[in-house]
């Protein structure tokens, strides 16, 4: 069977970078809950939960608890057949297709596709962190969907849609914006913007009266404006 080539340069580099944002305290939390649904004992430390949520096995079985302590699945939850089998299989692609039965179920349940973590992240280890955001996002799920069991992860965030009566809408036609229009009357008066400018030459001003009309006619002079007969 062929293998995947190892990673090299850039990709080694940000494989690092993303494993450097494993949280310890998350790891915690997630990793705790999902033993106490499961009944399982995944051991902390990012290469021991790697290594026993590989196969995909514990994480169909969390899943299959989560539906069934939900008395009210949202809609395309409700339509997918369960429970969830896992398959026991150690190929690799076996092991795979049950970390996306548990992806797709979750997605399903209400995880946003952008808080899930792609198999490879968890199979080759190239992005734990994700693994661990998307076992809090499903916690997170469970609040919303009132899972009758323990749970984890941020509290949900509820849409809040305000309603406007058409007085209310046609009141605030007469307001002006501050774009629109002033700021009580404010204006620029008593404001300076620099001094005035000289338009003749400070030299000529400091000069005597014989002197001016002197650079005055060079000046004619050396324009054609006066002859000299």
């Amino acid at each position: 069977m062929a293998t995947r080539m190892s990673d090299m340069g850039m990709d080694v580099q940000i494989n690092r970078r993303l494993n450097s944002k494993y949280d310890a305290e998350s790891e915690a939390e997630a990793i705790s809950w999902l033993n106490q649904l499961t009944n399982e004992n995944v051991p902390f430390g990012r290469e021991n939960v790697a290594a026993a949520l590989k196969n995909g096995q514990i994480l169909i079985k969390l899943i299959n608890v989560v539906f069934d302590g939900t008395s009210s699945l949202p809609s395309a939850a409700a339509k997918m057949k369960r429970p969830f089998k896992a398959n026991t299989m150690t190929a690799p692609f076996k092991q795979m297709e049950n970390i996306q039965t548990f992806l797709n179920a979750a997605v399903a349940y209400g995880v946003p596709r952008a808080s899930l973590f792609q198999t490879v992240d968890l199979y080759e280890l190239r992005n734990m962190p994700q693994v661990l955001n998307t076992l809090l996002q499903l916690g997170t799920e469970c609040q919303r969907n009132n899972f009758n069991g323990p749970v984890c992860g941020p509290k949900p965030t509820y849409e809040n849609k305000r309603e406007f009566t058409e007085e209310q809408l046609r009141a605030s036609e007469g307001i002006i914006g501050l774009q629109a229009g002033t700021n009580k009357c404010a204006s620029q008066a008593g404001m300076s913007h620099g001094g005035p400018r000289h338009i003749t030459d400070i030299k000529v001003d400091a000069a005597s009266k014989k002197a001016r009309v002197l650079l005055v006619s060079r000046w004619a002079q050396t324009k054609g404006l006066l002859k000299l007969e």
